[in-house]
């Protein structure tokens, strides 16, 4: 049972998450502590309620079942802004920051940019280039209903100063293997996307924690390159000549997705490493 007081409390759920393996299991249990009582939870006089207990002993048992601590908690940290999350939509990675910040690159210079962001999800993406580049008008194209929902939500609320009458950015329910098709040639300066990557062999060897996230938004055909096979040269008539497309990768796709952008015609092809030195972004333009 949950002692009353938070730090023993915060100790007992760091302990029942040590014992079902999860990694930072104190970084979690104070993450749950404030989804219980609040973020001052450490200078609380007194001790938890009733309620407060029985609430962390609930969250702590699903966290130590692997369901994400982010699920939990409903939103999640990207760049400087929170973005809702849940069941359905896949949980948004320091790593993809890079996209957004190498796409905030490329636009430098450019007035009033036209961008599209390939399997949006949360929206982390695309709302991440509105974030750093205010003038970008940006569409965000998703496929599957439940992440389209909170795809909706971060268009509206994620970024200061947008609502529901006015979203960041706009979120269209599509599919990347056809949406080409609905594009007016030389319309975009700039294509993004973190589409599914994960091969059916690392489907079985990922960490529990992924078992909770979308199967479509992380595995893909053609060992890892489906998407990428088809968004090079589906996407690159709709770029406007000096345009480019971005897209994040598994760490050891890099000289194959560096292949597939040279065969479809870019240029300037390059392969971007995250902090951890990691392949992570291929881009190419269209000359």
């Amino acid at each position: 049972m949950v002692s009353g007081a938070p730090r023993t409390a915060h100790a007992w759920a760091r302990a029942r998450l040590e014992a079902a393996g999860v990694e930072d299991a104190a970084f979690d249990a104070a993450c749950l502590m404030e989804l219980v009582a609040g973020k001052n939870w450490r200078w609380m006089d007194g001790e938890l309620t009733a309620e407060q207990k029985r609430r962390l002993e609930q969250l702590t048992e699903k966290r130590a079942q692997r369901y994400p601590l982010q699920y939990l908690a409903g939103h999640w940290p990207f760049l400087d802004f929170e973005l809702e999350v849940g069941p359905g939509v896949l949980i948004p990675r320091a790593d993809t920051e890079l996209l957004c910040e190498t796409g905030a690159e490329l636009l430098a210079g450019k007035t009033g940019p036209q961008v599209l962001d390939l399997c949006a999800g949360s929206g982390c993406v695309g709302l991440g280039i509105k974030r750093l580049v205010p003038a970008a008008q940006v569409t965000c194209l998703e496929k599957s209903p439940e992440a389209f929902v909170y795809l909706t939500r971060n268009a509206a609320g994620a970024l200061p100063g947008f609502d529901a009458e006015r979203p960041a950015v706009q979120p269209v329910a599509g599919d990347v293997f056809t949406y080409q098709n609905q594009l007016a040639p030389e319309s975009l300066d700039l294509v993004l996307s973190n589409p599914p990557y994960v091969t059916g062999d690392e489907m079985k060897e990922l960490e529990p924690e992924l078992r909770f996230e979308p199967e479509m938004a992380l595995e893909a055909a053609h060992e890892g390159l489906a998407f990428y096979e088809h968004i090079a040269p589906g996407y690159l008539a709709a770029l406007r000549q000096g345009g480019w497309l971005a897209v994040e990768i598994g760490w050891e796709q890099g000289a194959a997705v560096r292949g597939i952008f040279e065969a479809a015609g870019y240029r300037n092809v390059a392969v971007r490493q995250d902090l951890a030195g990691k392949d992570r972004v291929v881009l190419g333009q269209k000359t």
